[in-house]
């Protein structure tokens, strides 16, 4: 349990209770369990506010570093001389401190988003907003046997999913198949920031590995892993439309249906391909 109220503001789930009811005979039992926690999220850069995220609170360390990247504002986690978080009664404060040229390039390309979700695009102002200036990545080769290993080692790394059933989770699995590093939020791109985040505080690059997500693949996913750098984006789910455009464009190959038996490559190369195409 938590020891103080800052402990408390940064947890990420709470005990509650429910009544669990027995659709086999009708039986209702009320029960302890846990629930994730969902907290605004604020994010300023030199003492001005520029988003608010619906986030899990843990892991903010990385998600400072992976939202800053993701969403331009740095070019690298250098561009970061430091930050502060602040608990409040009514969410979490990040305040932000970059370096000058940093600042200055933040402010010259600086957009209201105020009332933005954790949608992805949300809060551009036209469509030339989205970014086409992304270089092609290079894609690692993935073995039907790595991405089968990842797979089945996800479902034990997510201890917090495990205990509340609601949140979403973004892993890094090297070339093995073997899981570096599992993030987990209540929002699926929290989780991809944060895990991403987590790689560029340890001083990786996304040339050696591949995402794993356990939601769909949509357009600003694909985005945020060509920024990281990675080739290969595997999801639990189906892509969207545009995010298999995105991924051709940026040559990333994009997996999904991901399941332990199989899954569907939309885009890019298939290095594990025999037999007969589905």
């Amino acid at each position: 349990m938590p020891q103080n109220r800052t402990e408390e503001a940064l947890a990420p789930s709470r005990a509650v209770e429910a009544v669990a009811i027995s659709f086999a005979d009708g039986a209702a039992v009320r029960r302890s369990t846990h629930a994730a926690v969902e907290t605004p999220v604020e994010f300023s850069y030199g003492g001005i506010p520029h988003a608010v995220m619906m986030a899990t609170p843990a892991d903010l360390e990385d998600f400072v570093v992976g939202f800053s990247i993701t969403e331009g504002v740095v070019r690298a986690p250098s561009d970061i001389r430091a930050f502060d978080i602040a608990p409040r009664a009514d969410g979490v404060a990040i305040a932000v401190e970059l370096s000058a040229d940093a600042l200055g390039r933040h402010l010259a390309r600086r957009r209201t988003l105020s009332g933005r979700t954790s949608c992805g695009l949300c809060g551009v102002e036209s469509l030339t907003d989205l970014r086409s200036t992304l270089a092609r990545v290079r894609a690692a080769r993935l073995s039907a046997r790595a991405l089968q290993r990842a797979l089945g080692e996800l479902e034990r790394a997510q201890p917090l999913n495990a205990a509340t059933r609601a949140t979403h989770a973004a892993a890094w699995a090297d070339a093995s198949g073997a899981l570096v590093c599992v993030r987990e939020d209540v929002g699926r791109h929290n989780a991809l920031d944060k895990l991403i985040g987590a790689r560029l505080r340890a001083g990786a690059d996304g040339a050696d590995g591949f995402v794993l997500v356990t939601s769909r693949a949509s357009f600003e996913m694909v985005e945020k892993t060509a920024t990281f750098g990675a080739g290969t984006l595997v999801s639990i789910s189906a892509p969207t439309m545009l995010a298999i455009e995105r991924a051709e464009k940026l040559e990333l190959t994009l997996i999904g249906v991901a399941r332990p038996d199989g899954a569907l490559v939309y885009a890019g190369a298939t290095p594990w391909r025999s037999g007969r195409d589905g």
